[in-house]
C-alpha cells in the first residue's frame, strides 16, 4: 500500500502531556501537590453544561508534562502511576520526609538509578527518579 496507507505513516506524536489521577477530593488533593510536591497550578477550569466539572492540572516548576487531578468517574481513586524525575534524590526524599510524607526508603540497583516510591494520599504511586546530569 505504500505512503498512502495511514497504517503505515511514523507517528505524529511528540510528547507525553497529562498524566492523570483519579482523587478523590480534587480541593485535598491540589493542597497536597503544591504545598508537599511544591508544584505549580497549571490548570484549573470549570466546564460541562454547567460548570458542574473541574479539569485540574499541576505540575513541577518548569515541567511540560501535567499531572491531571480527576475526580471519580468509572474508576475507584488511587492505583494510578507516575514517575518523577530529581538530581538529587536524597535531598528530595529528606525533603518530603521532613513534610511528614510517607516515603519509602531510597534504593538502587546496578544499571538503575536511585529512586523511592510514595503514594498521593489517594493512594496513587510516585517514583522519583534520580537523573544523571539533570
Amino acid at each position: 500500500m505504500g505512503m498512502s496507507d495511514p497504517t503505515q505513516a511514523p507517528t505524529t506524536v511528540t510528547n507525553i502531556g497529562v498524566a492523570m489521577f483519579t482523587v478523590a477530593d480534587q480541593n485535598a488533593a491540589l493542597a497536597f501537590y503544591t504545598e508537599k510536591m511544591g508544584f505549580e497550578v497549571r490548570a484549573d477550569v470549570a466546564f460541562g453544561e454547567n460548570g458542574e466539572y473541574r479539569w485540574l492540572e499541576v505540575a513541577p516548576p518548569g515541567s511540560t508534562a501535567r499531572l491531571a487531578l480527576n475526580p471519580p468517574m468509572n474508576d475507584e481513586p488511587g492505583g494510578s502511576a507516575i514517575g518523577i524525575e530529581t538530581a538529587d534524590v536524597h535531598a528530595e526524599h529528606a525533603r518530603l520526609k521532613a513534610l511528614g510524607v510517607e516515603v519509602e526508603e531510597p534504593m538502587s540497583s546496578p544499571g538503575t538509578p536511585t529512586m523511592f516510591m510514595m503514594r498521593d494520599p489517594d493512594g496513587n504511586h510516585i517514583a522519583v527518579v534520580e537523573t544523571s546530569g539533570a
